[in-house]
């Protein structure tokens, strides 16, 4: 039997570069080379390269999405996404993917450029009946108004980049005169922003996928920061306790599985996602939806597996086999 020629699609042009190249990495290292072959395939701004198994480079053509090895032309049959943020994440990388009828592991471009935003998916969310925090939109050279926009978030409030992840550019304000400079900060990472009430309560994320057109949902995680909120010293370098599954009680547990079930089939979602919230007096309040999680070995998802009893290997074959699935 043939084997199915796989790109891990890794790298991107985000802050969360560096993450994506350990995501990827995680799966090239796992994935089984008796069942796949496997290719690596890294995202620069100037160009696409193919790496093989003996770090050999290869040119991607980028408009047939193939590339040479001796006079032979290769074909990806599918694409493993682990490229968070910039293209990967916003549906760059799909459109292109779908362009060539190319499938791969993530969601389709619609999908995922509106995830990518948060105000548009949080507007979103919240028609479904989903609590989302109190927020104000903020853009580049948009009036800054301390008392209006205060008055609709409060303090402490959170400052945020409208499209990125890995809590690139977050800042946590506690005082009015620290809103400027918060919002100035946040603007290096993003031209458009959005501004929302911090609030109170445990927070939690949870994975969710499909296998075999059953959507799955993973084992919660508590995440407790050592800092201030879970932002990428949390996230990466051991600033928090993340405990999986969560101690919650069964109801509870019930009510965000449903929540979490709602959105992926709601806003169609394809592949692993992962969805943050608080539970603010027991009601979850939705943060974010991650389109293409990390997976590394010290991300969420990696350890929500675990407590579910499924094996890295097995999942990640699980992901391909769904997106070739979806193009048959």
């Amino acid at each position: 039997m043939c084997k199915r020629v796989v790109g891990i699609a890794m790298g991107g042009y985000a802050s969360e570069r560096a993450i994506s190249l350990e995501s990827g990495n995680n799966v090239y290292q796992t994935l089984s080379s008796e069942k796949w072959e496997i290719y690596r395939l890294l995202i620069n701004k100037n160009k696409w390269i193919v790496l093989d198994q003996k770090n050999n480079e290869f040119r991607l053509d980028q408009k047939n999405f193939n590339f040479n090895i001796n006079g032979k032309t290769i074909q990806f049959d599918v694409i493993f996404n682990a490229v968070h943020g910039i293209p990967g994440e916003n549906g760059e990388l799909a459109a292109t993917l779908q362009s060539q009828n190319i499938p791969q592991t993530s969601c389709d471009p619609i999908a995922a450029e509106l995830t990518f935003d948060k105000r548009k998916c949080l507007e979103i969310i919240k028609k479904t009946g989903v609590s989302v925090a109190k927020s104000f939109r903020f853009d580049h050279g948009d009036h800054l108004d301390e008392e209006l926009v205060l008055n609709v978030v409060g303090l402490p409030c959170f400052v945020k980049p409208n499209r990125s992840g890995s809590s690139f550019g977050i800042i946590k304000v506690y005082k009015k005169k620290d809103l400027k400079d918060g919002i100035v900060s946040a603007l290096k990472e993003d031209s458009e922003l959005i501004i929302e009430s911090a609030l109170e309560g445990p927070e939690i994320s949870v994975g969710v996928y499909t296998k075999n057109d059953k959507v799955v949902v993973l084992p919660a995680t508590e995440i407790i920061s050592k800092n201030d909120f879970f932002d990428y010293q949390a996230k990466y370098e051991g600033k928090s306790e993340e405990i999986t599954p969560a101690n919650l009680d069964s109801s509870m547990i019930e009510k965000v599985n449903q929540i979490v079930e709602k959105i992926y089939v709601t806003l169609e979602l394809k592949g692993v996602c992962r969805s943050e919230f608080i539970l603010v007096d027991g009601n979850p309040h939705l943060l974010e939806i991650n389109t293409v999680p990390g997976l590394t070995p010290v991300s969420l998802i990696p350890h929500q597996l675990k407590a579910a009893g499924i094996t890295l290997a097995d999942f990640f074959d699980q992901l391909l086999e769904q997106a070739l699935k979806k193009n048959n």
